[in-house]
């Protein structure tokens, strides 16, 4: 997409062309040396009791005969679930050996039951964090959303959607088709094989290891969606529709998040650091929803991206010192919002006055 209005261009610049905070960056790291460890006695625990929540609340909304009821399980299912899947974003910056086995667990128990592996992810979103990449066209997970035409916001709200139907496809159609058929394999490959945002965005084919983690996820996820759509024979459609109204319903949440993750106001210039913070967002307490619609750190996005390698159950605490230290004047506090819908509002109102 490219913007011709010379007033939003120059307003883009500008945005580049912020320079880095001195102050900002060394604060955030003298002050969270220590917070950069992953504790698995958090991890663990909080990853099982989400997905046991979330798988048996899907049941209660499956077989429930009560339509009150099975709003109520669904509406359990969706967040415990969509709290268990936010931890894919753990896995792509957890080092490695710090949680053994974590990586398996989580495809095993969340990734393949939702057609969501990790190889989705994984060398996807920390092109995303790269500095020379960030908000730029070679960026995975971004797009001028606020510098868009106003179709562009339903469209991106719509997809999400439609998203259980796209991985059923994705799984139970193309990889089998593409084990046979070699050009399909590298455009399944090259074009369908990331969670990313950038329809300009093309995956390289693995190799290695990941080539082998790569394998057997897709493997697991396309025996999983073949065995979704056989379900319809052994036990009807209600399984099935459940499953994919909570599926959507979490996706469509996760979409939301990402709307307000950053301000969308980069037009493709390499940012600083601080430009980067600037146009990413923190939703700390006292917001009460936050930790719902953006869990598992999320709700401190723009802190991620200060901080990419310390784990979500430290971030709160990361925060709260930099707010105690940095001064009023510090880009710091120009990234903290109040909520969702007033972050909403402001890229629905930017876009419409470019319709």
């Amino acid at each position: 997409m490219t913007v011709h209005d010379p007033l939003i261009a120059a307003a883009s610049r500008t945005k580049s062309a912020i320079p880095d905070d001195a102050a900002m960056l060394r604060a955030a790291a003298d002050l969270t040396r220590e917070l950069s460890t992953a504790r698995p006695g958090i991890y663990w625990p909080d990853l099982l009791a989400s997905a046991f929540i979330g798988y048996a609340a899907l049941a209660g909304a499956i077989i429930s005969g009560n339509g009150a009821f099975m709003l109520a399980f669904g509406l359990v299912a969706v967040l415990a679930l969509y709290r268990a899947a936010s931890f894919i974003h753990e896995l792509t910056h957890i080092r490695k050996g710090a949680l053994p086995g974590f990586r398996l667990g989580w495809n095993l128990i969340v990734g393949i039951p939702l057609m969501i592996p990790s190889f989705l992810y994984e060398d996807v979103h920390t092109q995303h964090h790269a500095r020379t990449r960030y908000g730029t066209a070679n960026d995975p997970e971004y797009l001028p959303l606020a510098l868009m035409k106003p179709w562009s916001l339903p469209l991106f709200i719509i997809v999400a959607v439609l998203a259980p139907v796209g991985l059923i496809l994705r799984f139970a159609v193309l990889t089998p088709l593409s084990l046979i058929i070699p050009p399909l394999r590298r455009k399944v490959v090259a074009e369908f094989s990331a969670l990313s945002i950038n329809p300009a965005y093309r995956r390289r084919a693995p190799e290695g290891e990941f080539a082998r983690q790569w394998a057997w996820q897709e493997a697991g996820a396309s025996l999983f969606a073949l065995a979704l759509v056989g379900s319809v024979l052994a036990f009807g459609w209600k399984p099935l529709l459940t499953y994919m109204a909570v599926h959507s319903a979490m996706t469509v949440i996760n979409q939301l998040r990402t709307l307000v993750a950053h301000l969308w106001e980069n037009e493709g210039e390499a940012m600083t650091v601080t430009a980067q913070y600037l146009d990413s967002v923190n939703v700390p307490p006292p917001s009460p929803l936050a930790a719902i619609w953006a869990p598992v750190g999320l709700r401190y996005h723009a802190l991620h991206h200060l901080l990419p390698s310390v784990p979500y159950h430290a971030l709160g605490e990361a925060h709260k010192r930099l707010v105690a230290t940095l001064e009023s004047d510090s880009p710091y506090h120009r990234g903290n919002y109040p909520g969702m819908w007033p972050l909403v509002g402001k890229i629905a109102r930017s876009t419409m006055a470019r319709g």
